[in-house]
């Protein structure tokens, strides 16, 4: 019986931007099933080793292979949940419209939405809690909501690897409640999560594996009892920022 493909395989990894090296020579493995959190301190090149794997920073060298093949042919397998300051919240459209977006990667661009995207859609919203906010435009929203609108569309979208850049960023505690138990039953269902996450005291709540990055390098990855270690931690960050009680 042949092994499925690895969900996530990125070798050797380097990218820049304008002339600065930002990544160097990143290696990451993420089977099946995990949830791998990418930790590290203020530009340590979290968000954009994300935004290379995606091709959305062209880089200079090394691969990334989705599900043992290019992002092109594994599109449709691969969602992506952007930084909420990549996003521009001035465009006139609703919550709904929104969330429906999720669905065009595997209905295509040219049929419409059916019954079956429609209750996509309506239990996507309904996860995170924003059914009643359905109409109203998304320059309304407080950051929380925000978050969860984004996060109602990666659920729309149904893939198989969820990549989300700094999902609890700028929410309140109701907004990190729904986004946690969206984690929680993803995890459940066997998806494939990959997080850019900050917050080091939350990481075993739902998290299967961990990489740690210092100015562009890996520090450590892989399963969270070897990598997530307070030596490594230390190593990643300076200082002891928690104790793991080891």
């Amino acid at each position: 019986m042949k092994t499925p493909a690895m969900p996530l395989t990125v070798s050797k990894l380097t990218a820049a931007y304008h002339d600065r090296i930002v990544l160097h020579d990143v290696n990451i493995e993420l089977p099946a099933g995990e949830v791998m959190a990418i930790l590290g301190a203020n530009g340590a090149g979290k968000s954009t080793l994300i935004k290379a794997t995606l091709g959305l920073v062209p880089p200079l060298a090394g691969e990334t292979k989705f599900f043992g093949t290019t992002l092109n042919k594994a599109r449709k397998q691969v969602g992506y949940m952007p930084q909420s300051a990549d996003v521009d919240w001035d465009f006139p459209t609703t919550v709904y419209d929104v969330v429906t977006m999720g669905t065009y990667g595997k209905l295509g661009w040219l049929k419409r939405s059916g019954q079956k995207e429609k209750e996509l859609v309506e239990k996507a919203m309904e996860t995170v809690g924003i059914t009643d906010l359905a109409d109203r435009q998304i320059s309304q929203l407080s950051g929380g909501q925000k978050q969860r609108t984004f996060m109602a569309r990666i659920l729309a979208q149904d893939p198989d690897l969820y990549i989300m850049d700094e999902p609890f960023a700028g929410v309140d505690v109701a907004s990190e409640k729904a986004i946690v138990g969206a984690l929680g039953k993803l995890k459940e269902a066997g998806k494939t999560l990959l997080i850019v996450h900050h917050d080091l005291s939350t990481v075993k709540d739902f998290c299967t594996y961990v990489t740690l990055l210092k100015e562009g390098q890996v520090i450590s990855s892989g399963p969270l009892a070897e990598a997530f270690t307070t030596n490594n931690i230390h190593r990643a960050y300076g200082f002891d920022q928690i104790d793991l009680g080891e």
